[in-house]
């Protein structure tokens, strides 16, 4: 008889023991399980170990301690190390003031040679940004150059008269000699009576000076100069021109624009009044007409050239470089430089290279100045070519009263002058009738062009 299975005591205890091994175990695992846990998460957490850590605190503790150190002892510095600190930020503070007038003198290099660059691109700048060109005959190109920024570190002596004497940052200034003291008188006489305060006459001896001192004459002397002061004291009308040119130079570099104007002329109004100022020069002509004043197409006939036998060519009379309205711009002091330059190299009449210098083109070999010029109106700037023989003549014309009066084309200057004066200012109608239209040759004639 089979009877059902039945477990015993043994069994039993098996059960229980398997039981209570796989608990055991599972205590096991679960503790490795969170040791590599919370490993993972120490490992994330200090990366370099709880060493490292503590070692960094204590350099920076290290650090913080010797920082101490350092601030407690800069506390206690003697006044010799702070005066020794004091004279190195001095000098550094001297050697950054150096540096800036370096890099300030690069720039002001750098502004003039973009100067000397292209025209066009110079004008651009001046103006402004580049402009799409207007509707058909309103477009006009630069006139008018930007004046030079006034340096007084040129002269600094003549700044200061220019600031007491100039109106408007103008100013008239003729250069004399002894040889041409009555002449000068004349001048000034005619400058007072008109009412011009801004006028300046630069004296080339000593004996000018104590003249013009002596007459309540606004005056300059020049500082020796060995190059020039021989032909300033002893030199003629012409040579005595030549100079002007470098004298100029430093009115300009100042900031001030000038009326050159020769001792043989007389005024009868203000001309600061008449002028345009559009131009870097505006000159008197020694033109006589509407022609060669302001110039005209002059015909040169070949007949050997049959058909093409006629050519045309533009004529204009000179300028006079005896009176000249200059305005501070680099062409007007590229004018002046140009022109002395010249006549310290070559035996030439200053009116003839004056000219040439303005009006000569650009060409191979040749790079022409680019600047503007102005003709001034000859029956206002009157020559005394057109005086003498055309204006006293003509009933309307001999009403007119002009600007100025330049005895140019004659060497007897001195009684023309005072006939000028008589006839303009104190109405004395036959002053101008008993000179004749020309000259005697009294004088040399200037130097014929080559």
């Amino acid at each position: 008889m089979m009877s059902g299975r039945r477990d015993g005591p043994l069994m039993r205890n098996n059960t229980n023991g398997l039981n209570s091994s796989f608990r055991g175990g599972s205590r096991i695992g679960v503790a490795i399980a969170v040791g590599i846990s919370i490993g993972c998460v120490f490992a994330f957490l200090f990366p370099h170990g709880f060493f490292s850590s503590s070692s960094s605190s204590s350099s920076i503790q290290s650090v913080d301690s010797n920082s101490d150190l350092q601030v407690v002892s800069s506390s206690c510095e003697s006044p010799d190390r702070l005066n020794m600190l004091k004279s190195e930020f001095m000098a550094a503070s001297e050697e950054n003031a150096k540096l800036k007038k370096e890099i300030r003198e690069l720039n002001e290099r750098l502004q003039s040679a973009e100067r000397g660059s292209d025209q066009a691109q110079k004008q651009v700048l001046v103006l402004g940004k580049q402009q799409k060109a207007g509707p058909f005959g309103t477009v006009k190109g630069l006139r008018t150059n930007p004046t030079v920024i006034p340096d007084e570190s040129v002269n600094p002596r003549l700044a200061k008269i220019l600031e007491k004497v100039a109106v408007n940052r103008e100013v008239i200034v003729a250069l004399a000699n002894s040889n041409v003291k009555e002449m000068l008188e004349v001048w000034f006489t005619s400058i007072k009576r008109v009412g011009i305060p801004n006028y300046l006459v630069v004296a080339l001896d000593e004996e000018i000076a104590n003249f013009c001192k002596q007459n309540d004459v606004h005056v300059y002397e020049r500082d020796p100069d060995e190059g020039i002061d021989s032909i300033a004291r002893t030199g003629g009308n012409h040579a005595v021109s030549g100079l002007k040119f470098r004298i100029l130079r430093e009115f300009l570099q100042l900031g001030y624009s000038v009326l050159l104007s020769d001792v043989d002329i007389v005024y009868l109004q203000n001309p600061f009044e008449h002028l345009y100022r559009d131009s870097d020069v505006e000159s008197m002509t020694d033109g006589h007409d509407n022609r060669t004043a302001y110039g005209y197409d002059d015909v040169h006939d070949e007949p050997s050239m049959g058909w093409a036998r006629y050519a045309h060519t533009m004529r204009i009379w000179v300028y006079n470089s005896g009176f000249f309205y200059i305005r501070p711009t680099i062409p007007s002091i590229e004018l002046l430089d140009r022109v002395a330059g010249r006549l310290s190299r070559e035996k030439a009449w200053d009116q003839a290279v004056f000219n040439e210098e303005l009006f000569y083109p650009s060409h191979p070999g040749y790079d022409g100045l680019h600047a503007s010029r102005r003709t001034l109106d000859f029956y206002l700037f009157m020559n005394s070519k057109v005086l003498f023989k055309t204006v006293r003549k003509n009933a309307k014309l001999s009403k007119l009263k002009p600007v100025i009066v330049h005895i140019n084309y004659h060497p007897d200057k001195l009684p023309r002058m005072k006939a000028v004066v008589e006839y303009y200012v104190n109405g004395k109608e036959d002053a101008l009738k008993s000179f004749p239209d020309g000259s005697n040759w009294q004088a040399e004639p200037p130097p014929k062009a080559d």
